[in-house]
């Protein structure tokens, strides 16, 4: 289907809220998604992580010229039809990937739901998959951060040597800038966790770079009162920047090094603004069971309210 008749197509009835988070490998995908799920309620949403489209096993892998990041190694044609189906309310016989033993399982059955979130390395790399989705979402760590990250998952989790991980990091790189961040393009949200200049020492801080392609939430109303004054000004704050490609954004700073009280105020603030009464979930901000982020949390909040603010 050519991607504006599946944008035609998408505009007119009853259809699933979808949702695209792209970026490299350890950028944190899967822990953002984790989050907006929690929140969305795992009866009304569910993610999937189109790197399950992988051609080959990782010993398969050895033997060939190119790495997961290409979409040589991976089916585009069958996600590309599988986003549409889901995109119009159909399900799915999704194929799986195991990633703790790099082997491709038996494929799952997925039926849609209230919102899908798609996550994975190449969510956004054609123009019939963008025209999918209601938001999308570019990961952009700086690259030294999300290094570390991949190390430690890896290694952790995955079994890898540090030297296998960075050697392979090397071998990605070229496909790194061919194929991953030029899907930064066509993101409506780019976000980025990194430490405040003088702030080394703190918890990492996030910038949202809020692009004007999708309908904007109207967040003056979470970060000021009713006349306009800041009330959670050193937890979070809203400025006019420039993109990369010298194009007006608006930038949204939220920042770990804020006081507790403040960014509970700005999450029930944003919490309240999507209409919930109740407590702003544990789940948001959480990275493992036993470590979390507030500014990881505030995220999550800005882009539920980003996501539902475009489907009233």
């Amino acid at each position: 289907m050519p991607d504006k008749l599946m944008q035609m197509q998408r505009a007119y009835g009853s259809r699933p809220r979808m949702i695209a988070i792209a970026g490299d490998s350890a950028a944190g995908k899967t822990t953002l998604s984790k989050g907006l799920v929690a929140a969305l309620g795992e009866d009304r949403s569910v993610t999937l992580c189109v790197d399950d489209y992988h051609k080959y096993d990782r010993q398969e892998r050895k033997e060939l010229p190119f790495t997961p990041l290409s979409p040589e190694c991976n089916y585009i044609d069958v996600m590309e039809q599988h986003l549409q189906l889901l995109a119009t309310g159909q399900p799915i016989l999704k194929p799986v990937y195991d990633h703790a033993t790099g082997e491709l399982d038996r494929p799952e059955y997925v039926e849609p739901r209230d919102f899908i979130i798609i996550e994975g390395l190449l969510p956004l790399h054609t123009k019939l998959m963008r025209a999918c989705f209601d938001v999308n979402v570019y990961l952009d760590p700086p690259e030294e951060i999300r290094y570390e990250w991949k190390i430690a998952r890896d290694t952790s989790k995955r079994g890898y040597e540090r030297e296998q991980v960075t050697a392979e990091l090397d071998k990605r790189e070229p496909e790194s800038e061919a194929y991953i961040r030029p899907q930064r393009e066509f993101a409506d949200i780019v976000v980025r966790f990194a430490p405040v200049e003088g702030h080394d020492n703190d918890p990492l801080s996030a910038t949202l770079l809020l692009r004007p392609n999708v309908k904007q939430p109207h967040l003056t109303r979470v970060l000021g009162d009713e006349n306009g004054s800041a009330t959670s000004e050193r937890a979070m704050h809203l400025k006019m920047a420039r993109d990369a490609g010298g194009n007006p954004v608006d930038a949204l700073h939220v920042h770990g090094h804020a006081p507790p009280e403040e960014t509970e105020v700005a999450k029930k603030l944003l919490w309240e603004s999507l209409g919930r009464e109740s407590d702003v979930p544990d789940s948001l901000g959480k990275l493992s069971e036993s470590a979390r982020s507030e500014p990881l949390a505030l995220t999550q909040l800005v882009m539920l309210y980003y996501m539902l603010a475009n489907f009233d």
